[in-house]
């Protein structure tokens, strides 16, 4: 497992189990083109991509309305692994979960506010990113396969 705090990188969709009894839940996130699958509801838009900046088109003609529809993944405070795959996208993926309000160029978010990112998901590859959320709102997204930022609500 891979935990790095403060960074520049994304996410994908949902599924939870436990790994054993009384530790840690696992959310399975599938990235494709753009999007996170299980965000979107399923839905693969099998959007064609070759690089980060085909992405950023897409989403500046799609991202709005997908977000609209996109499913607000929804927590208890905890600790959780994001698990997250690389399906079919021609390039290095990450991830990258925050509070809302995150921003990295601030020396006090660094060291106050949640932020765990990593990239170097190739192709067909996962790779779990452990973090403990707390109550609030987050973002999820990919910035190396530019997605939108999804909502995660953590509430008791």
């Amino acid at each position: 497992m891979k935990r790095l705090l403060a960074g520049l990188f994304g996410l994908c969709g949902v599924a939870l189990f436990s790994l054993s009894a009384g530790a840690v839940e696992v959310i399975t996130l599938t990235q494709t083109g753009c999007q996170f699958l299980e965000s979107e509801k399923g839905v693969d838009r099998n959007f064609k991509t070759l690089k980060a900046a085909d992405c950023e088109k897409i989403n500046k003609e799609t991202g709005a309305s997908r977000l609209n529809d996109a499913r607000v993944l929804k927590l208890k405070p905890g600790t959780y692994v994001f698990r997250v795959t690389n399906q079919n996208v021609p390039y290095e993926l990450g991830f990258w979960v925050r509070e809302h309000d995150y921003d990295w160029r601030n020396p006090l978010h660094l060291m106050s506010k949640t932020s765990v990112s990593g990239g170097g998901i190739e192709t067909g590859q996962s790779q779990d990113y452990e973090v403990d959320l707390k109550v609030g709102e987050y973002f999820y997204s990919c910035p190396l396969n530019p997605t939108p930022n999804y909502r995660l609500v953590v509430a008791n």
